[in-house]
């Protein structure tokens, strides 16, 4: 009996702490829909439909690296192009989910493998945030307010798209600039601190070195000003 009353006083306070998520991270999920609506305006240039950017936004997840992505696509890379260079991009999420890896320990994979997918940028630094002034938010947190901002970026990106093909010419309106809009508010939102200034100076070096010096397509160049900002971000986590 004690046994079963405590099963149900941990899920309540898991529904709970799901709900306070959700609701906590509202103003940054509306946040991220802008740059999803214009997202899915640039997308449609890529041949992209609303079906095509719903499906892509709820397997990926990665606003950046979505946008970095079609951009490749646009510029002519391919698409393995810009599949690893979206990977590359998203390189700093292994080193979200291991400073937050005691939300996930004990877990079954299948969460371990949801709550990784729902970790974002927004949800991650306020679940921090809430931990530093004494609060003991978890796992229900994190899914819980990953869930509103998926929710609000398929949404966005959908109707974006939706908009766009009713526009018979985007790009006339000045809508191909969406794209470098949308980047530069992600990049700003990404800015943490001087602690991100090493990390964000060697890959910006990395990229123009390989552009200017080296002869590399853009597209490879950004792949590799990807996984040195990784690795110096990583050594500095844990140097």
């Amino acid at each position: 009996m004690r046994e079963r009353r405590a099963r149900t006083s941990d899920s309540q306070t898991s529904a709970r702490e799901f709900r306070r998520g959700a609701w906590d991270v509202l103003p940054l999920a509306a946040g991220a829909g802008i740059y999803g609506l214009a997202f899915g305006l640039l997308a449609t240039q890529a041949g992209m439909g609303g079906l095509d950017v719903g499906v892509m936004g709820g397997l990926v997840f990665a606003g950046a690296a979505q946008i970095v992505a079609v951009e490749r696509i646009l510029a002519g890379a391919g698409a393995a192009v810009a599949i690893i260079a979206g990977l590359a991009l998203n390189l700093r999420l292994l080193l979200m989910t291991a400073s937050i890896r005691d939300v996930f320990a004990g877990r079954p994979w299948w969460q371990i493998a949801l709550g990784a997918h729902l970790t974002t940028d927004e949800n991650w630094a306020l679940m921090l945030a809430k931990r530093g002034e004494g609060d003991t938010v978890g796992f229900a947190y994190l899914v819980g307010a990953g869930l509103a901002i998926l929710a609000a970026w398929i949404i966005a990106t959908v109707a974006g798209t939706v908009s766009a093909e009713a526009i018979p010419d985007p790009r006339a309106l000045g809508m191909d600039f969406a794209f470098t809009a949308a980047f530069i508010a992600i990049a700003r939102s990404l800015w943490r601190g001087r602690h991100d200034l090493a990390a964000w100076s060697v890959s910006a070096l990395t990229v123009a070195g390989a552009i200017y010096l080296l002869g590399l397509e853009p597209s490879w160049a950004m792949i590799l000003g990807g996984l040195a900002g990784a690795a110096t971000a990583g050594a500095g986590l844990h140097g």
